[in-house]
């Protein structure tokens, strides 16, 4: 890890590149150029549109829960009324944090969402500790689970009487994440299609299942929406129960964030982005609200807690021979979620290592595809040696919450940032009551976490403090032996010959949204924040 520069402006992001690299010949393609189009050829390209934007949202927040397991939010809730009132209100906070992230991701138009954000409002190790826990644990894991989940539904098939392999399974797992990852390196469109086809299908599966829903309405069979029926309990109301269904409502809605990470590749960022958010977030509530409706329009809640995957009983109780159709879609949404797992993270990766906070080589692009292949290639890696593992859901259990605890940092900024610079141009500027709103549930939750599982949540906060050492050893000290600075080198020309890829022109991407001539004010002063 070497230290890379500290900020990028429009004028010297070519330069302050390779300034502190030994492998700064490589980068003469990207700024050699006879005019700023020729050097656009090796830049990040506006490629995301609107539609491929609501994809990547809808496609990375609906995986395979909806389909699988939307049990856990019932199991805690203790009745039918009060797990629909859960789905409901945790979609409103979703869409409140949301609205709070689409002003941070206009008035800060850099790519890697909140670790930008927290990066550049609360200093570089705040940020630094927010990509080591995402680098470390958080993406690779996640990856690999939902790899694992397309596996299983793509051999269970071929397995009826008993559990697919476990070899078997990690094998097809590796195979989906080196396909995708191939597919992602080839094409920026080709990733983006991919993901606008499997969000459609996945969305598709879900409107079948809420057509069939209604269909049962129409018929009768609504015991459990009544409202008598409805709050009748299977289980005694307790406080910390029903905050436990808040908690798993909200892991459901994980991923809204994530369009906040390719900002720099959006058409029109300041129009587009807060569009996809508003337009995306109300549709997954819609879905995962009426989705449950129709659950329980078949199934009781009692069936629903014994079902290892909802959808697949609900077809086989309303579908007959065509019941393939539910676990077909399970494999499919898990396929598009893997895809909108790697194309995002890839980005933070990236990101990361052009703030100087993880390898150089990770800020570098393909000469002709304009892809971060370094940066994709990493994200493939680490999430392959999570398959290796047998505790990846130990550990994803233990960071969750640390995950959680940035959403809230970040909405924090949100507000420090408002205070510290006052007069900076924002294009969007909600109300203060919005991120206060989503700070008070946030603040919440998290206590009622610490409070019901101070081991796991110890154990997440220890995880994320083993990156202090790192980033005073691997950022921080900038007189590194002389070496030290000679091998890397070395291994980044290694690298950027193997690849074809050099550093990017990212000014026309980082240049902000020009605001009007008498606010005088048209940057953030990163230097301000480090």
């Amino acid at each position: 890890m070497s230290e890379g520069p500290k900020k990028r402006s429009s004028s010297s992001s070519s330069s302050s590149s390779g300034g502190r690299s030994l492998s700064e010949p490589a980068e003469s393609p990207s700024v050699t150029g006879k005019d700023e189009e020729e050097s656009s050829a090796v830049g990040l390209k506006k490629q995301i549109g609107l539609v491929s934007a609501c994809a990547i949202i809808i496609g990375n927040i609906i995986g395979s829960g909806i389909f699988v397991s939307p049990k856990g939010v019932l199991e805690n809730a203790s009745s039918v009324g009060v797990a629909l009132i859960v789905w409901a209100t945790t979609g409103l906070i979703t869409a409140v944090g949301a609205l709070c992230y689409a002003e941070l991701g206009v008035t800060i138009p850099k790519s890697g969402g909140d670790y930008s954000y927290v990066k550049d409002i609360f200093g570089g190790l705040a940020g630094f500790l927010r990509l080591w826990i995402a680098v470390l644990v958080i993406y690779p894991s996640n990856q690999a689970v939902i790899a694992l989940t397309f596996s299983n539904y793509i051999l269970q098939p071929l397995f009826p009487s008993c559990l697919p392999p476990d070899s078997s399974l990690r094998l097809l797992a590796a195979v989906c994440l080196l396909l995708l990852t191939w597919v992602n390196c080839h094409s920026v469109r080709w990733a983006t299609f991919v993901q606008d086809v499997f969000t459609a299908g996945k969305l598709l599966a879900l409107a079948l299942i809420i057509i069939m829903g209604i269909v049962q309405i129409c018929k009768g069979h609504y015991h459990w929406l009544e409202p008598v029926h409805a709050f009748e309990t299977f289980r005694d109301y307790d406080v910390g129960l029903i905050a436990l269904s808040f908690l798993q409502g909200s892991f459901a809605y994980g991923g809204w964030n994530f369009l906040n990470y390719v900002t720099e590749e959006l058409v029109d960022p300041y129009r587009n982005l807060p569009r996809a958010i508003f337009i995306s977030i109300p549709v997954v509530t819609f879905v995962y609200v009426f989705a449950n409706v129709a659950y329980v329009t078949t199934l009781s809640p009692q069936e629903l807690l014994a079902s290892n995957a909802v959808a697949v009983t609900f077809g086989e109780k309303l579908l007959g021979v065509m019941s393939w159709i539910m676990p077909i879609s399970v494999a499919l949404s898990t396929f598009g979620g893997v895809n909108g797992s790697l194309f995002t993270s890839s980005r933070l990766f990236f990101v990361g290592a052009r703030e100087g906070h993880l390898p150089r080589v990770l800020a570098m692009i393909h000469v002709t595809r304009c892809t971060p292949i370094p940066a994709l290639l990493f994200t493939l890696i680490t999430s392959l040696l999570m398959l290796c593992t047998s505790d990846i859901y130990t550990l994803i259990n233990y960071v969750g919450f640390v995950n959680y605890l940035f959403y809230g940092v970040t909405v924090a900024g949100q507000i420090v940032l408002r205070y510290k610079q006052p007069d900076l141009y924002r294009p969007i500027k909600v109300s203060l009551v919005w991120p206060v709103i989503y700070l008070l549930f946030w603040a919440f939750l998290l206590v009622f976490s610490l409070y019901s599982e101070p081991v796991v949540c110890g154990v997440g906060l220890a995880i994320m403090m083993t990156g202090v050492p790192v980033y005073y050893l691997g950022v921080h000290w900038e007189k590194k032996p002389q070496c030290f600075n000679i091998a890397i080198g070395k291994m980044t020309h290694l690298c950027q010959k193997l690849c074809s890829v050099v550093y990017p022109d990212m000014g026309g991407n980082l240049e902000p949204h020009s605001p009007p001539k008498e606010d005088g004010v048209g940057e953030m002063d990163a230097a301000s924040h480090g």
